[in-house]
């Protein structure tokens, strides 16, 4: 009896011993099968690098010419701005950690009661409904993964978390984390954060909003301070709010107040913000001939443009109102104006329409690059043509009623004067000074209409390219130009006949702040300095223009020596003015998109000459009054010329000239 006892007992000792062992073998299996799944996975996941080096897309803004005003934000999906270490807040940090993972200071980069107690609630549910990720797993996840709830994914998650905590140092992965978290909006990171929901930069953020921008990655649409559920974010907010106090990372006084806070009335309309607008799509057309505009989106650029804000503001607003007195006057329902230093070419200001957003007149159209016909203030590049082949300011032209033959049309081509009436011998600085129609349409026929449009190209204006279109009315506006590329020319009589190109970028600089490109002036000489002398004393004489335009016109400002022309089309289609210093050239045109003509008497010099005016009195005290320089006079052997200009009476090196070019 006793011996079958024992044979029990040790039968059933044997058995124990089998499971056991039958059972540790199987961990031992499960465990190495695991080792070699991890092992794979490991394998599998990409080496961490050096993750402050990785190309992340970044915000391109740019500015003005000072750095200090925001124009126009570039961005794709991602509207991020990376933030140093210093540069975000302690309240940000904290914030973010009560939220998303309280213990991450204590953790490996996974957090194992978190993925216990996330299984369980899976287990329960039959699906994957919680996944514990520490704030590292979703900057693993950010950097190297995708959203998707699976298993492959949230063990490879929690390798890469691993792996970036071995690398780099706990504040080091928080500050990555908040320069790379989606807060919704297209706001990646705090620093954009910050600016979308409140306006603010991220060092400015209290700790109610903190905490509010703490709980949108969760779930950016579902918590969207603009979405549906604000009731669930205000509570979350509060939630992360009293976590922190339960942390203790705040005094408790201050948990209060900022449990108190109306947060969700402090965010502001979601918006695109754009600032000179014309001027910012102007830019943009010049950078997408070199750059995509997914380059852009991504490059994290700092671009200097050479905007000036105060004047760009104070522009759009004298156009507005002037706009607004014409179309009561003259009905003319838009304008533009452009104004640019002289000296290098950079455009200090463009107001493309009165209202940018006004669709009823086309105001996202930019006047400024439009064709348009610029009337009578085309007649300095004719008269300084015809300089470069002998006339001078005293040269004496005869104004009589002329017919100069079949134009275009078949009709005899007989011009008039402004004021109806001829006014005999006038010299040149009177005929152009009181812009006399006929001595101008025989100075064209004079310097030829292929030397005008060749001088005309030398100066900038691009647009005269048919010849066949172009008669003897070119002398009176009748090619089609633009307002910006018409002020960059009169810029070169402004400048001594040194012709710089129209600037807009003058410093490009990287997300580190290294400058890729930095504008530096490189003007052309395109005219003799003399006949740009000529010429400015001509359109500053405000004794020679005062028979037409009278004594105190708004091309005249007391004190100042400042040269201007104005312009009108046939119909009052178009009413133009520019004028200049040494300092300063500024272009208006007023009329209406569609072309219509304004009202009876709607002349350059009554509806543009205002703004241009106003303009140019609010600016000019910035600059030096300096004077333009003087011109050498010559004595000239005939002053004279009488009949019809195609005599060529001027000298006899231009007459054999002309007997050269009629072979």
């Amino acid at each position: 009896m006793k011996t079958r006892k024992s044979k029990i007992k040790r039968g059933f000792f044997f058995y124990l011993k089998q499971t056991v062992l039958g059972i540790f073998d199987a961990g031992m299996i499960l465990a190495g099968v695991l080792v070699v799944v991890a092992t794979l996975f490991y394998l599998d996941t990409p080496a961490i690098g050096d993750l402050s080096k990785r190309q992340i897309a970044q915000t391109s803004v740019i500015y003005d010419r000072t750095g200090e005003h925001i124009l126009y934000e570039l961005f794709g999906e991602e509207n991020r701005e990376i933030l140093s270490h210093n540069e975000i807040p302690d309240i940000v940090r904290i914030a973010t950690i009560a939220a998303e993972d309280d213990a991450f200071y204590s953790h490996i980069g996974i957090d194992l009661k978190s993925i216990l107690r996330a299984a369980k609630v899976n287990a329960e549910s039959d699906s994957i409904e919680q996944g514990a990720s520490t704030i590292t797993q979703q900057l693993a996840r950010s950097i190297f993964l995708n959203n998707k709830k699976t298993l492959e994914r949230k063990i490879k998650e929690m390798i890469l978390a691993m792996k970036i905590e071995r690398k780099y140092s706990k504040d080091e992965i928080l500050d990555m984390y908040l320069n790379e978290v989606p807060y919704g909006s297209n706001a990646y990171g705090i620093a954009m954060a910050a600016q979308t929901f409140f306006g603010k930069q991220a060092n400015e953020l209290s700790m109610d909003e903190a905490a509010l921008l703490a709980a949108l990655p969760k779930a950016t649409t579902h918590y969207s301070p603009h979405g549906k559920n604000k009731k669930e974010l205000e509570i979350r907010r509060k939630k992360i709010i009293r976590r922190i106090g339960e942390l203790k990372l705040v005094k408790n006084e201050e948990i209060q107040k900022a449990l108190a806070w109306d947060t969700l009335g402090k965010i502001i309309p979601l918006k695109r913000k754009i600032n000179a607008p014309h001027f910012v799509f102007y830019v943009l057309d010049k950078l997408k001939k070199n750059y995509s505009r997914d380059f852009l989106e991504k490059s994290g650029w700092k671009i200097l443009t050479s905007l000036d804000w105060e004047m760009q503001k104070e522009a759009e607003k004298i156009v507005r109102d002037g706009v607004a007195a014409d179309e009561k006057r003259y009905r003319a329902t838009n304008g533009s104006l452009v104004a640019i230093n002289p000296k290098t070419g950079e455009i200090l200001a463009m107001v493309g329409s009165r209202n940018y957003f006004d669709s009823a007149i086309d105001g996202q159209v930019n006047v400024t690059l439009q064709l348009r016909q610029p009337g009578s203030a085309f007649k300095p590049i004719v008269y300084a043509r015809a300089m470069e082949e002998g006339y001078q300011p005293e040269t004496m032209l005869y104004d009589e009623q002329t017919n100069f033959g079949p134009d275009g049309s078949g009709r005899n081509y007989t011009p008039q004067n402004y004021d109806g009436k001829f006014h005999g011998a006038v010299s040149v600085r009177q005929a152009l000074a009181m812009s006399l129609n006929i001595p101008a349409v025989k100075t064209l026929r004079y310097a030829g209409i292929d030397d005008v449009l060749e001088l005309a190209r030398r100066m900038g204006i691009t647009t005269l390219t048919d010849r066949k279109n172009y008669g003897l009315s070119l002398a009176l506006g009748g090619g089609a130009i633009n307002l910006l590329e018409g002020t960059s020319a009169f810029s070169v009589f402004a400048n001594d006949g040194i012709r710089n190109d129209p600037v807009s970028i003058i410093k490009i600089s990287n997300a580190s702040g290294k400058v890729g490109y930095e504008f530096s002036s490189n003007g052309k000489k395109v005219i003799d300095p003399q006949i740009a002398r000529k010429i400015n004393s001509i359109l500053s004489d405000n004794k020679a223009r005062t028979p037409i335009f009278g004594p105190n016109n708004m091309l005249h400002i007391d004190g100042v020596n400042v040269a201007a022309k104005t312009g009108t089309n046939q119909d009052y289609r178009d009413g133009w003015t520019i004028g200049y210093t040494p300092n300063l050239a500024a272009g208006v045109w007023i009329g209406n998109n569609d072309n219509s003509s304004m009202a009876y008497g709607a002349d350059g010099s009554y509806v543009a000459a205002p703004i241009w005016h106003s303009f140019m009195v609010k600016f000019l005290g910035r600059f030096s009054n300096d004077k333009f320089a003087e011109y050498d006079k010559k004595d000239l052997p005939k002053k004279l010329v009488f009949g019809e200009p195609q005599k060529r009476e001027m000298t006899k090196d231009k007459t054999k000239k002309n007997k050269k070019s009629k072979k």
